[in-house]
């Protein structure tokens, strides 16, 4: 390689890091690398065929970086990205950008942006989207800072992303920690879909009778229509996969316990304080945390025997409802995670661009599906539409799913087969369509015990009862 200097360098070699490198290289950029791992570093090089350096000094790594530097860090979040920034900060110069691109807090993001502007730096928190695969080939990336800042790697990472219908999957998300949480929200309403294909396929197992073979041929058709995505897609292969030893179907040898590395609980955590209901997601993450405790399900399961859970239907009409489900349920989870963006945009002045974010989506990342072009148009036509499930085009949709919605869900309750996604998506549906919800009756409850007082509305200011005469 010439002597001239590289236009960004990367902390972390690991699969995500070395993989948005070679990716940088293959456009064309010059970029190098940094970690104290040799292998790493040496797996670096070799990969990239001369067109990449690795470094293990960091000292060395920064002398070698353009002006105004580009550090990217992609490292485990927490304490790990404030030890490289206590590394890297003092070595570079004022102007320079530091861009975090692990799945970071939010609040940490702020504290980190704030305590590095004082020092004349420019912070990013950039979520990245699309695992190992997206960041060779084209991730969706969501970068949150200061905007003059982010047009020194613009070029670079609008070349990297994923196209879809030639539009790259990056754009300027908002000041601070507004990537971070854009990322954050896109993984909550990952962890719903998730769940929601998981209760699917427990119906599909436990309701239908249906066989690995037969769920691939299912969601091969379904991936060839409107639930056309990325996790209907992998879940399709899934459902062939077989055992090299055995032979079997590998999904009945894995053990029923979810892992989860926290974004989805962030999601629910952040909307509580936000006061912003997200059942769907809610439910997605309750059930990782339950189906942790597999001792006590299975002594549960000894001794609360389930009945018959065969679903006395018409097979095929019965998948075409659940179709019509699993999309209406996939629009309320988009619906939900989006209404959550448009209130934290509004709570930390963030100013998010609803149909950008959707229109970043659509390609490179784990959510990537057909419905995300309505939700752009969606947006589009109304930046500030207040719930996605107000848009006219929408309740086409919905109004054309509901039916399906329905009877899947009070077939499946009344068979005993565990659907709470399902169930709790319904309902919010139903609670969000009510003009008029019976939480008149709690502040009555709550003025009765505590005097909190209560609205009329038939008269103006607050009111207090006594409810009890004889108290």
């Amino acid at each position: 390689m010439s002597s001239e200097k590289y236009v960004l360098g990367m902390v972390g070699l690991g699969v995500m890091g070395r993989s948005l490198l070679l990716n940088m290289a293959d456009h064309g950029f010059k970029v190098s690398g940094l970690d104290k791992d040799p292998n790493k570093v040496d797996a670096l090089e070799k990969e990239a065929n001369g067109n990449a350096k690795g470094y293990s000094s960091a000292k060395e790594f920064i002398d070698n970086l353009q002006k105004p530097r580009a550090v990217m860090m992609l490292v485990p979040a927490g304490p790990a990205v404030d030890a490289v920034i206590a590394e890297i900060a003092p070595l570079l110069d004022e102007g320079d950008l530091l861009i975090d691109g692990g799945n970071s807090y939010y609040t940490d993001t702020d504290r980190r942006f704030l305590e590095l502007k004082a020092k004349g730096l420019h912070f990013f928190g950039m979520g990245v989207s699309g695992g190992e695969e997206g960041a060779r080939k084209g991730p969706s990336m969501m970068p949150g800072g200061d905007p003059k800042a982010y047009e020194v790697v613009r070029p670079i990472f609008e070349a990297i992303a994923a196209k879809v219908n030639g539009d790259p999957c990056v754009t300027y998300i908002g000041p601070g920690s507004a990537g971070n949480f854009v990322k954050m929200v896109h993984n909550g309403i990952e962890y719903g879909i998730m769940q929601l294909i998981a209760e699917t396929y427990e119906i599909m197992q436990k309701g239908l009778g249906l066989s690995g073979e037969q769920m691939y041929q299912v969601f091969k058709e379904w991936n060839e229509g409107r639930l056309k995505s990325f996790l209907i897609e992998i879940t399709r292969d899934i459902f062939a996969f077989k055992d090299a030893d055995s032979g079997t179907l590998l999904l009945d040898l894995i053990k029923d316990e979810a892992r989860s590395k926290g974004t989805g609980k962030w999601t629910s955590q952040i909307a509580m304080d936000l006061q912003l209901p997200i059942p769907t997601i809610d439910s997605s993450v309750e059930m990782r945390d339950l189906s942790k405790y597999k001792d006590i399900r299975t002594q549960a399961a000894a001794i609360y025997r389930a009945g018959d859970m065969k679903l006395d239907t018409d097979q095929a009409q019965f998948i075409k409802s659940l179709e019509e489900a699993l999309f209406f349920s996939m629009m309320v989870t988009y619906s939900q995670g989006m209404h959550m963006l448009a209130q934290a945009s509004k709570e930390h002045s963030y100013e998010l661009q609803m149909d950008q974010i959707a229109l970043i989506w659509r390609g490179g990342c784990i959510i990537r599906s057909e419905f995300l072009e309505d939700i752009y148009q969606a947006y589009k036509k109304n930046k500030t539409l207040p719930h996605l499930l107000l848009d006219s085009g929408i309740k086409q949709k919905v109004d054309g799913t509901i039916a399906g919605m329905r009877l899947v869900v009070s077939s499946c309750i009344a068979k005993g087969i565990a659907i709470p996604a399902y169930a709790t998506t319904l309902s919010y549906f139903d609670v969000l369509r009510s003009e008029r919800m019976p939480s008149n009756l709690i502040q009555a409850q709550r003025d009765y015990f505590g005097a909190h007082t209560y609205e009329r509305i038939d008269a103006e200011g607050l009111f207090h009862s006594q409810w009890n005469p004889n108290a």
